[in-house]
């Protein structure tokens, strides 16, 4: 153990999840809050309790708190105890469509459990980095205004501005952004205020498509996992609007952890992230739909419907070369097929457990 303890909230999710174990092999103490709202916010298929077994077998060490972040006293208590030596907040209403329907516990989730949690670092723990998981939904549809050019499968850029992808400098305001993109962007600025207003070690990533193989993939969220898991199971997926050749770029879960400790390690104060899987590791839904077909040996029952999300991007890709250049050692490990494999036998596995 090196002594130092990090502190995850939505730590049964996808994201805080591979956080938890991977700061946990560094020799890390690891705490987590995690409510499991995400049943609340998608049903049982959306549930992450399973996770919560899986973190205490693989780290015996890690301590759970079922606190819910709208809880100010709770939260401030718990930061006091722990007196975290990193925050790592990952805990949200993740969903762009469910939004609509949840406003009030949308924002109170997003916007003023991020707030609380900030609240209890500055009183407690000020020189902890804080790393928040904010959303490209910050930009609204904002980057549906860059032109495009049609190809067969894909739509791409057609300014050479923009060949690296959309970088943090892009605007944020004047757009539709979805209720949750609402909420996310104001915790998004919240992060920033308390690093630049309070010098706090804040960094806010402004996530592309983050997935892997331990996502609780569902239609309302987690594209690229919802997909490979319809394709798994026979389901059928449906693909809104654009021709299906709308583009989003991948990371991985571990890769998304790796920045994680790079920032732990060396933290900045208020800066801001795109963190995404680059265009190396980009892919339209009709590509998708290949791809998962390649991975699980199985043909894929979708439907086009011509209509699509509101505020959602045509294209997006995220320009890593900021943080690339603040974070040289950090880089893609995860290419797009290798997201698949895993996925694709990740759904295959759980598909046996529950045949048994």
């Amino acid at each position: 153990m090196n002594g130092k303890t990090a502190l995850i909230t939505g730590s049964c999710g996808l994201i805080g999840s591979e956080v938890v174990l991977h700061f946990a092999r560094k020799g890390w103490r690891v705490a987590g809050f995690d409510n499991h709202m995400r049943a609340v916010f998608f049903g049982r298929e959306g549930d992450t309790r399973w996770m919560l077994s899986r973190l205490q077998e693989s780290a015996p060490d890690y301590q759970h708190h079922e606190i819910d972040i709208r809880d100010r006293a709770a939260v401030l208590e718990a930061v006091a105890r722990i007196r975290p030596d990193l925050i790592v907040h990952a805990a949200a209403q993740p969903s762009h469509d469910k939004a609509a329907s949840i406003p009030f516990l949308d924002f109170e989730v997003n916007a003023l459990g991020t707030l609380n949690l900030l609240e209890a670092a500055r009183q407690c723990c000020p020189e902890s980095p804080f790393v928040f998981f904010s959303t490209n939904k910050v930009y609204g549809d904002r980057p549906n205004t860059i032109p495009l050019r049609e190809l067969p499968t894909r739509w791409d850029y057609d300014d050479p501005r923009f060949t690296e992808g959309i970088s943090e400098d892009f605007p944020i305001d004047q757009s539709m952004h979805s209720l949750f993109g609402a909420s996310k962007t104001a915790a998004d600025i919240l992060v920033q205020e308390y690093g630049r207003y309070f010098r706090l070690p804040t960094c806010c990533l402004r996530g592309g498509c983050l997935t892997g193989p331990n996502h609780s993939g569902v239609e309302l969220h987690g594209f690229l996992n919802y997909l490979v898991r319809c394709c798994v199971e026979g389901r059928q997926y449906r693909v809104f609007g654009y021709k299906g050749k709308q583009v989003r770029d991948n990371i991985h879960s571990f890769d998304v952890a790796s920045f994680v400790e790079r920032f732990a390690l060396a933290p900045r104060i208020a800066e801001v992230y795109n963190l995404g899987g680059g265009r190396g590791n980009s892919c339209s839904l009709l590509e998708a739909v290949s791809m998962a077909e390649e991975a699980t040996g199985r043909k894929m029952d979708w439907v086009y419907v011509d209509e699509p999300r509101k505020g959602d991007h045509v294209c997006y890709i995220s320009d890593l070369r900021k943080i690339q250049s603040h974070y040289p050692g950090w880089g893609i490990t995860r290419t797009l097929p290798v997201i698949f494999e895993e996925t694709a036998r990740a759904w295959h596995d759980r598909a046996r457990q529950v045949a048994q």
